[in-house]
């Protein structure tokens, strides 16, 4: 009994908000809606560094829109034409420091370039990976496949239309969950509900 109190005040504290696709909040705690391609051969992301915004597209039609972290000067992530090489729900860490930190629903798009679970900073902060929320990591990792285009470049059409849409996230002050938690088996499970939704 405690503990079904103690989850319905957890909800009651942090609470889920329900977004239409193209639209992100500013809370830690939120809900990305992505949408079911009708055609997955059609979907492709686009990333626009100078915003972070990532859109999944396919042809005109926006299925997920999302803030996202990109790589810091010196270390900035890559510009050009790509396509997912290689996906893996479950990937850690592999080098020093922190072996074996989860960053999860990796897709990555050039070798060790990749998407990911992980802090989204409102300013580029990675080290050439592009971070997001677990909301829409997992989002993008069931939208892509093996092949999926990616563009990256400083900017895109979309930043004008469904960008608008798009409110900044600053999980640049939230701690670490506890270490055991993230180094389980636990921590690569789904957020709750379907992943994609029909449209």
């Amino acid at each position: 009994m405690k503990t079904t109190a103690l989850f319905a005040a957890a909800l009651g504290l942090f609470g889920v908000v329900l977004l239409s696709g193209c639209a992100a909040t500013q809370h830690s705690s939120y809900h990305v809606t992505a949408y079911k391609p009708h055609d997955p051969s059609k979907v492709r992301v686009k990333l626009s560094t100078s915003t972070q915004h990532l859109y999944v597209m396919e042809g005109d039609r926006c299925l997920m829109a999302t803030y996202a972290n990109v790589g810091k000067p010196g270390t900035a992530t890559p510009h050009g034409h790509f396509t997912i090489i290689n996906k893996d729900k479950t990937r850690r860490r592999q080098s020093e420091p922190d072996r074996g930190y989860p960053m999860a629903y990796w897709c990555e798009f050039a070798p060790a370039y990749g998407f990911h679970e992980g802090f989204v900073h409102p300013y580029p902060h990675t080290h050439g990976c592009v971070r997001l929320h677990k909301e829409a990591a997992s989002r993008l990792f069931a939208l892509v496949h093996i092949g999926t285009p990616v563009d990256i470049a400083a900017t895109h059409p979309e930043d004008a239309t469904f960008g608008k849409k798009i409110q900044s996230l600053d999980q640049s002050r939230d701690p670490d969950p506890p270490r055991d938690f993230m180094m389980s088996s636990a921590w690569f499970r789904d957020p709750a509900g379907p992943l994609l939704i029909e449209q």
